[in-house]
């Protein structure tokens, strides 16, 4: 099993996201994500957030929120917990990312883009400021999600 990290970094109602098109053997291969990574030895989810983040976009955070964690289970891919954050607050100027193009996308139009399905489950709680820490559970077969639990309790898919 192995944890990361994942943060939606927003300004004036837009959001930092990232379309993975450069690596080749990437199983979010041409999904939009928010920007993060796995954790390196001794990190904690803020370290590796911070660290993830100067590394994709060049920025250094100064707000963030550590905002719930999602435990990913797949039956391709090993089991991921994902803490995930948010933030309104950074310094710095954008650089060309390894992984794929970053892209400041208004929230009007973020749920249309190609993504995980699960992932419009997180957004849509992450979106509500007054959200508490929460919990979420996804099990995946293939690209299809097949269950979802906020804090220990099943969610209706559609």
């Amino acid at each position: 099993m192995r944890n990361t990290t994942l943060i939606y970094i927003e300004q004036d109602g837009k959001y930092l996201m990232l379309h993975r098109t450069k690596k080749k053997q990437d199983q979010s291969h041409d999904k939009w994500l928010g920007i993060g990574g796995k954790f390196e030895d001794k990190e904690s989810p803020e370290d590796c957030i911070l660290r993830e983040t100067h590394e994709e976009t060049g920025l250094t955070l100064t707000k963030y929120r550590y905002r719930g964690i999602v435990t990913f289970v797949s039956d391709i891919w090993e089991t991921e917990y994902m803490h995930l954050f948010t933030a309104d607050g950074f310094t710095g100027e954008l650089i060309e990312c390894q992984e794929g193009d970053l892209q400041w996308i208004s929230k009007e139009k973020l749920l249309s883009l190609p993504m995980w399905e699960g992932d419009k489950i997180f957004l849509n709680l992450l979106f509500d400021p007054e959200q508490p820490f929460f919990s979420l559970k996804l099990v995946y077969e293939g690209d299809h999600l097949t269950y979802a639990a906020k804090d220990g309790r099943p969610l209706t898919l559609t």
